[in-house]
């Protein structure tokens, strides 16, 4: 299978495991930032930005982005990242594409979480190193 198709469906997990967990969680030594800006095109496609770092990791880990705009409380996942744990600071952008018109240019709320998926008992299960959530500008291209 194509590793692009496996971080989009991680970064739907991503969003998923955002609305399950809290900052608590979160490994003490990650840290994790969304940009204030992200970016709409024509035919729906989101991207957001940001960096990342995070220490020791044994399993599979990436940055899942979530969008959502008011009125509507419906959040978009927008893909996953593969990430480096090796304790530099690194860039991330998420893009995907949302049904067309369900997003417009103006304010957004995006939240990210960065997640390891750890084996246990043979069953992959998330361990969030951190969760963010930004207010942000969503400008047209």
């Amino acid at each position: 299978m194509p590793l692009r198709p496996v971080l989009g469906a991680l970064g739907a997990a991503a969003a998923a495991v955002l609305t399950l967990s809290t900052p608590a969680t979160a490994a003490p030594d990650a840290n994790l930032t969304i940009d204030q800006t992200a970016r709409l095109s024509a035919d729906g496609t989101v991207t957001v930005y940001g960096t990342y770092r995070c220490f020791d990791a044994n399993g599979l880990v990436f940055v899942g982005a979530a969008i959502s705009q008011d009125p509507s409380a419906t959040r978009y996942g927008i893909g996953g990242t593969r990430a480096v744990c090796d304790g530099a600071y690194h860039r991330w952008h998420n893009s995907g594409t949302v049904t067309p018109n369900r997003l417009t240019p103006g304010p957004a709320r995006v939240e990210a979480a960065l997640v390891e998926l750890r084996s246990h008992s043979g069953l992959p299960l998330p361990d969030v190193h951190a969760a963010r959530h930004r207010d942000v500008v969503l400008v047209a291209d």
